[in-house]
């Protein structure tokens, strides 16, 4: 007689396990992590800054340009950092170009340092201390390592391009003169291109059939569809606000906007000019605040 129970109790047991890991099974499925995993945590500020070594580049007398990038791992903050202590490129000189002024997030090929054919095995280091972080960058004439100009101009992608008529557009700034702190500065890029590849029609606004209101596909891009002008902050004592914060339309040959800088000081801007087939020129230009008049 007491058989039954134990059986009946063994297999109300096994539904109740069954019925647990039912209900918890989709629940990490759909977190789409494991059980030990730790969610990313997005951070505003207090983070550090990581330089990036991107490759190096062969140039025709010989020489090398080891190029790196940065990740600032922010997603708000935003830092000022003078050559120096806190900010070096090794060997050499403290200062050696490079940038001062470190947007949030990845930022990529922004800086080259140029060495001797002979460098050999050596290595460049590039030092960036902030929020009381220490990271380092360290660049190599390593050949799996070895990019081109091409790379560059797609920001990344390494088709060499050898059966691609399309060459990158030209880009030139209009001269600039010294402005007292608080006064817009206007920005005028010159762009100039080869037409390639043609710019493709503005898609039609997709239609649900039969009228019922069903959800359609939206990914397809609003933005411009021609030559297009992006600004960016290179170096500077402070925070540069441009009037326009994404692409600018080239329209007759030129795009223009403004900066204003928050100190005075002398700053340097990277303009990047592109085409249709996401080739870019990038251009620098620097501009001087003098401190308002008393």
């Amino acid at each position: 007689m007491d058989r039954y129970p134990r059986a009946l109790i063994s297999t109300l047991a096994g539904l109740i396990v069954a019925s647990a890991l039912t209900i918890t099974a989709p629940a990490q499925s759909q977190r789409g992590e494991l059980p030990t995993d730790i969610p990313t945590i997005r951070h505003n500020s207090g983070q550090s800054v990581v330089p990036y070594f991107e490759g190096c580049i062969r140039n025709a007398d010989g020489t090398f340009d080891v190029v790196f990038g940065y990740f600032n791992r922010n997603y708000v903050q935003e830092f000022a950092i003078a050559a120096g202590p806190d900010n070096n490129v090794e060997p050499g000189a403290v200062d050696q170009g490079q940038p001062t002024y470190f947007l949030p997030r990845r930022q990529r090929y922004v800086y080259r340092v140029r060495v001797p054919a002979d460098f050999g095995d050596k290595e460049v280091a590039w030092t960036i201390t902030a929020n009381g972080r220490t990271e380092k960058g360290y660049g190599k004439l390593i050949p799996p390592q070895e990019i081109t100009e091409r790379v560059i101009m797609t920001n990344g992608n390494f088709d060499p391009g050898r059966d691609d008529p399309n060459k990158p557009p030209s880009i030139t700034i209009a001269p600039l003169s010294t402005v007292a702190l608080g006064t817009p500065v206007t920005l005028t890029a010159f762009v100039a291109d080869d037409g390639l590849p043609k710019p493709r029609p503005a898609a039609r606004a997709a239609t649900a059939p039969g009228g019922f209101g069903a959800q359609v596909n939206s990914s397809a891009s609003a933005g411009p569809r021609g030559l297009t002008v992006t600004w960016l902050q290179y170096s500077g004592p402070a925070k540069v606000t441009f009037a326009n914060t994404g692409v600018i339309a080239v329209s007759n040959g030129q795009a223009m906007t403004t900066a204003t800088c928050s100190a005075p000081g002398t700053y340097r801007l990277i303009a990047s000019a592109a085409d249709p087939g996401h080739l870019s020129t990038n251009v620098a230009v620097d501009v001087t605040i003098a401190s308002r008049q008393k």
